[in-house]
């Protein structure tokens, strides 16, 4: 095991660093900053670290690659065609950029395609691995004797580009873009030429038309009506007719001549409407928590009526499609099967919003000594409520979010000294790094003009010199100014600091068509529907990202903001990035329908997507806990997304355990916060039962505690009820759905859910209601109430945190009686006495207790209904110091249950089957019972809550 290295992201950032070092390249003298003032914050437009440089020193000006046609205003970076702005180290050509259906490559002598649809698949399915569509090429497309030096870009629009070629006597303009099975093509100076991989298989050739197969690939290339197509030595070549316009169209894969031809034909009514332009819009609609978005394709008829175009849709596209059929056949890709549309200039899909939260809602901290577990990991996070690592962008972030987590924890609880402490921690920090004062070099923002980026200095893993990372970095700092804006208002009005919070936005994601400082959405590749984390995406396998988790970090960040601060604009940014997003996420980094890694992968999930494929793998590190930990942290009510799906949390928890060879050993916090998505008994028992684990980096104890012990009271997400308003979520236990809602304005809402069920929240307050009912205030703790039919609820009096009578209760307790509850002990399946497999796990921590002595006593109420031969067990463990070891562990013998429905009490008369240590006096003392099926074919039913109980032998 290695332990946690810091991440991010380009490999080659450091040999670079140290490649300028060597080569003796002058870093100029900092000059003092100059302060551009935004309201009571400022920035500095004067440099003070290292800047972009593209390809070189020489190219710390992208403007030299691109054509005097090119949109005025900031250029884009982080996105699939970069590396034509960036460069090759030779300042020359891209990398090969995947746009998919079709990668290109950039040459001199013009512009190559790829419909390469044969994995390279590498690694392991049990370690490292990845799967690749690299860039096989099928045919070059240009002008005869077309030698151009560079290729610049000529024009881009929300998902496409126009590179462009000229030698002096030779020009060639293209458009290819996401999702466009065509590339379209302007020309001057010569014949239009096609060069294929090996002699073309020509299937037609009549007049303009010319379709042929290249590497199992069928192309057909338009050229204008009254040109002809000539064929000689491999390639393929027209005068266009001297009217100097083509297409070239990849057809999907057909069965039969008769298909493929109807295709070209289809295809071929569209080949003139050249696509000139792309452009989403979305709405965002609280009352149904819906967000329709729009794509829509711009045409020029270069000749024909024509106006519609051919497009070819991802996964997570076409599974939300409204108003509109996708045809088969479809295209293969490195994101699955891309289905087709034919004759439209527009589609739209249909997404739910699930709603976020600031923070759970804290039902379950108040049930037995957990809320005082909580209030000693609240108190001791009080006096370094930031702990940050070290004072870049990055890792200043990571300090800003654990502070909020605890600001929003605290608030809950009525720990106010805590929260107070965690809030001026980032008022005093965001406000020192908003401020650029006259000389100030560190803990500053720089605007850099020709790039159109803000940078904040220390700089950290390529933010500066690559652009990379901002939406990582800066969605921090988006969040916990959220957090501060709720309880500060007037620290977080535009007069004040609000307007730096909105340059930070509009850096990363701008939500700004227009803007003359940012380009529009940089970090968010629109087509694709998730972000790209390098800045120049120049490599061969296309731009990539690893930590999607804190790309929607940036997005419930926004959604956070916007809703605070009362700008609509931002919000309902923050819900398309977010809800688009999430979706994506579902399909490329989980692919929880099973349907787009390639089969021969063998991993459930990636830690990285690439513009070519993805990898089981990370830039920092090659543990399974990090691998997959990347794509969870920072666990926050913004991530509620990750359990949408409670049984892939379980499937990608336990590819996990299996690839690492057992539980997790490092991040162990990030992965248990996870696991309590999917199954939040398990990663209590896991919590409860490793106390002494080592924190995330970016994360608290208090805010770990807090989570799992939550969800161990709400249960799962509940996908299928949401609100009207951003901030708001529910859960499902045992049936038993919670309403939740928070109000970060200062007037009372009332929140109504597509059920019908309606939450009015206090000014500042978060609010639950059905399972749990409860208004913000202290915990309060309670239960669903899943009450069964018999035996009746038990008379024993009910306990206090310092007593021995302890009841099981659900979320795995141990504490006093709640309402009478059921939970299920599942099937042995085999023999297991004496080893607690698939056990129920309810602890009590931090009791403070005196040895009394004698035996412990229990009562558990026990029914396997009709079922023969079921047999449950029970061990009993006590740490009398909390310090994680086990001093007395006491196995009863298992109880036989009859046949016959109704509850029996197993109790400490079965007898002990072993014992070992000695008891003693519980001091932070910890207790868990175990509870499972020694033998049986059948699942059991344990009654908690007010039923089982437990006495332990202290006074």
């Amino acid at each position: 095991m290695k332990p946690p290295v810091p991440h991010r992201r380009w490999a080659l950032a450091a040999a670079t660093a140290l490649a300028l070092v060597v080569g003796g390249l002058a870093i100029p003298v900092t000059p003092a900053a100059v302060a551009a003032p935004v309201g009571a914050g400022s920035y500095t437009t004067t440099p003070v670290g290292p800047l972009p440089s593209g390809c070189g020193a020489m190219s710390s000006n992208p403007r030299q690659f691109a054509t005097a046609n090119a949109p005025a205003g900031p250029i884009p970076t982080n996105d699939w065609w970069s590396s034509l702005l960036w460069k090759r180290t030779d300042c020359s050509f891209s990398e090969p950029l995947h746009a998919h259906p079709i990668s290109y490559d950039t040459f001199g002598d013009g512009l190559g395609f790829s419909a390469n649809s044969t994995p390279s698949i590498s690694g392991t399915a049990t370690g490292v691995g990845e799967f690749h569509y690299p860039y096989v090429q099928d045919i070059r497309v240009g002008v005869a004797g077309l030698a151009a030096p560079l290729v610049k870009v000529d024009g881009w629009t929300d998902w496409t580009v126009s590179p462009h070629w000229s030698d002096g006597t030779r020009t060639m303009r293209a458009t290819i873009g996401h999702g466009l099975p065509f590339a379209y093509f302007q020309t001057t100076g010569g014949n239009a030429q096609i060069s294929t991989a090996g002699t073309p298989d020509v299937w037609s050739n009549s007049g303009a038309t010319i379709g042929f197969r290249v590497n199992g690939h069928d192309y057909v290339g338009y050229a204008p009506g009254g040109a002809s197509w000539t064929v000689a030595s491999g390639r393929i070549s027209s005068t266009l007719a001297g009217r100097g316009y083509f297409s070239v169209a990849l057809l999907p894969p057909t069965a039969s001549a008769t298909e493929r031809a109807a295709l070209a034909a289809t295809y071929g009514q569209y080949a003139h409407a050249h696509v000139t332009g792309t452009q989403v819009s979305y709405a965002y609609n609280p009352a149904t928590s819906g967000l329709t978005t729009t794509y829509a394709f711009t045409t020029t008829a270069r000749e024909g009526t024509a106006t519609q175009t051919v497009v070819s849709l991802y996964p997570h596209q076409w599974k939300s499609l409204s108003g509109s059929t996708a045809i088969t056949p479809t295209y293969p890709s490195a994101r699955g099967r891309m289905k087709v549309l034919t004759g439209v200039n527009q589609f739209r899909t249909a997404m739910k919003f699930q709603g976020i939260l600031p923070e759970l809602p804290a039902v379950g901290d108040g049930s037995g000594g957990d809320l005082s577990t909580l209030t000693g990991h609240l108190a001791a996070a009080r006096a370094n409520p930031m702990d940050q690592r070290g004072n870049d962008t990055y890792w200043t972030g990571k300090g800003l979010g654990r502070a909020a987590r605890i600001a929003e924890i605290a608030d809950q609880v009525n720990d106010t000294a805590t929260r107070d402490s965690a809030l001026n921690a980032i008022r005093s920090t965001l406000t020192d790094w908003f401020t650029a004062s006259s000389g100030k070099t560190s803990r500053v923002f720089y605007y850099d003009n020709n790039w159109g980026t803000l940078i904040g200095y220390p700089a950290s893993y390529g933010s500066d010199q690559e652009l990379n990372d901002h939406h990582f970095h800066y969605g921090y700092y988006i969040a916990a100014a959220a957090t501060l804006a709720k309880f500060d208002p007037a620290w977080a009005a535009t007069s004040r600091y609000g307007g730096m919070v909105d340059l930070l936005i509009r850096d990363a994601n701008n939500y700004r068509r227009g803007d003359t400082q940012f380009p529009y959405l940089r970090d968010f590749d629109i087509y694709a529907g998730h972000d790209w984390a390098s800045g120049h995406g120049s490599f061969g396998s296309g731009n990539n990202q690893e930590s999607s988790s804190e790309g929607m970090n940036f997005a419930s960040a926004l959604i956070q903001w916007g809703q605070t601060t009362g700008n609509t604009a931002v919000r309902d940014a923050g819900v398309f990035l977010y809800t688009t997003q999430a979706a994506a996420i579902q399909e490329y980094w989980f692919d929880v329908s099973d349907q787009n890694f390639p089969a021969a992968f063998g991993h459930s999930t990636v830690g990285m997507v690439w513009g070519d494929g993805g990898a089981y793998a990370t830039w920092f590190s090659g543990e399974p806990e990090m691998i997959q930990g990347i794509n969870l942290l920072p666990i926050t009510g913004g991530h509620l997304y990750l359990g949408n799906n409670p049984a892939y949390v379980r499937t990608n928890y336990a590819e996990l355990v299996r690839n690492n060879g057992g539980q997790p050993t490092v991040w162990q916090d990030i992965l248990w916060q996870f696991q309590a998505l999917g199954d939040p008994d398990a990663a209590l028992a896991n919590l409860r039962a490793n106390p002494g684990y080592t924190p995330e980096e970016g994360e608290s104890r208090a805010h770990t505690f807090h989570w799992i012990r939550n969800l161990a009271a709400l249960g799962n997400v509940d996908t299928t009820v949401t609100g009207n308003h951003p901030l708001s979520a529910v859960f499902s236990r045992n049936g038993a759905r919670t309403y939740v809602a928070s109000n970060p304005t200062a007037t009372p809402i009332t929140v109504t859910f597509s059920n019908g069920t309606t939450l009015t929240v206090g000014a500042g307050k978060t609010a639950t209601t059905g399972a749990y009912t409860w208004s913000g205030g202290n915990a309060a703790g309670g239960v669903p109430p899943t009450t069964p039919t018999d035996p009746p609820p038990t008379t024993d009096p009910p306990t206090t945190p310092g007593t021995p009578t302890r009841y099981l209760l659900p979320g795995g307790g141990l504490g006093a009686a709640g309402s009478a509850a059921t939970t299920t002990v599942a099937a042995a399946n085999g023999n297991h006495d004496g080893t607690p497999t698939n056990a129920r796990v309810f602890t009590a921590t931090g009791l403070n207790l005196a040895y009394a002595g004698g035996q412990t006593a229990f009562d558990l109420f026990v029914d396997a209904g009709t079922a023969v031969g079921n047999g449950v067990q029970v061990r009993i463990s006590y740490d009398l110091t909390g310090n994680g070891s086990w001093e007395r562990v006491e196995t009863l013998r298992y109880f036989a249950t009859d046949p016959v429905t109704g509850y029996e009490h197993y109790t400490q008369n079965a007898g002990l089957s072993s014992a070992t240590g000695t008891l003693g006096a519980l001091s932070n003392g910890t207790v868990r019972v175990e509870v499972w099926s020694a033998i049986g074919n059948n699942p059991t039913t344990l009654g908690i809550g007010n039923q089982s109980v437990l006495r332990l032998p202290y006074s």
